[in-house]
């Protein structure tokens, strides 16, 4: 009978070791578990943007200058470019150099994150946004959109150098290579979410661009003398900058149009 009791309670007691063995071991699981879910959450790796080449400041980015990167997320949280939305830098000039392999940060993009709030978040140091009245033909059939580089001609009607008593008309570019911020109320933001679809007929008669403040005061005083705005829309590659180029008038267009229709026609074939 002694015996069958001590056999019980050893039986007894060794279930109750077994039970208190187990909780430990589900509790130091479950302890490696939340330590592991903690490391995962503190050095969990996302795929961002990146560029697959040295590319210089100025450089519209294109789909082959763009690859992807994994890299810690706490480490770029909010301020690089997520691989999701890699097509939003498509186009868009970098304002900085990039080294092969970089992550693309939004403050690397001309203009900024399109996503942030407001207009004012993607005016750039020292630079200033300033709304003109132009649309329909005057902005390539309404064509012209936010992100785009165009260059700023106006046609004035001024007193003739040669005439006191006469007044001329002229047309002259006031400036080139200039990023179009918003045609009407569309941004780049409204664009990609699809929003305030009003680009879509040209249907705008507003353009914001992105200017100095010097260049700020030539497109008021341009709009103030009653003269008339067009763009001129460039390829977002082409940084070339025409110099010296000249006031157009009648006279002038009668004593130049053959040599330049000469000289586009012998450019043209140095293109084929």
């Amino acid at each position: 009978m002694k015996q069958r009791v001590i056999l019980i309670a050893s039986v007894v007691c060794g279930l109750i070791a077994a039970l208190l063995t187990r909780q430990y071991l589900n509790a130091k699981d479950r302890e490696v578990e939340g330590r592991k879910q903690q490391l995962e959450r503190q050095f969990r790796t996302v795929s961002v943007t990146c560029v697959n080449r040295s590319l210089p400041a100025g450089t519209a980015l294109q789909s082959s200058d763009i690859g992807f990167l994994p890299v810690v997320e706490r480490s770029v949280r909010g301020h690089v470019v997520d691989e999701k939305d890699y097509r939003m830098v498509l186009q868009r000039k970098l304002i900085r150099s990039l080294e092969a392999n970089s992550p693309v940060y939004w403050s690397d993009i001309e203009g900024g994150d399109p996503l942030n709030h407001g207009l004012a978040d993607e005016i750039t140091d020292r630079m200033r946004a300033i709304s003109i009245t132009v649309g329909g033909p005057a902005a390539v059939s309404g064509m012209v959109k936010p992100g785009d580089h165009v260059d700023v001609l106006g046609t004035f009607t001024l007193p003739s150098p040669t005439k006191a008593t006469e007044l001329e008309m002229v047309t002259q570019t006031i400036m080139q290579n200039v990023l179009v911020l918003a045609t009407g109320r569309e941004t780049a933001k409204t664009q990609f979410l699809g929003a305030d679809r009003d680009r879509g007929s040209g249907g705008y008669n507003t353009v914001t661009v992105l200017v100095t403040p010097r260049e700020v005061e030539m497109l008021v005083f341009a709009e103030q003398t009653r003269g008339r705005l067009v763009l001129a829309l460039r390829n977002p590659n082409d940084v070339y900058r025409e110099m010296d180029l000249p006031r157009v008038d009648f006279t002038k267009i009668q004593e130049e149009i053959d040599k330049l229709n000469q000289l586009r026609q012998e450019f043209m074939r140095t293109l084929r």
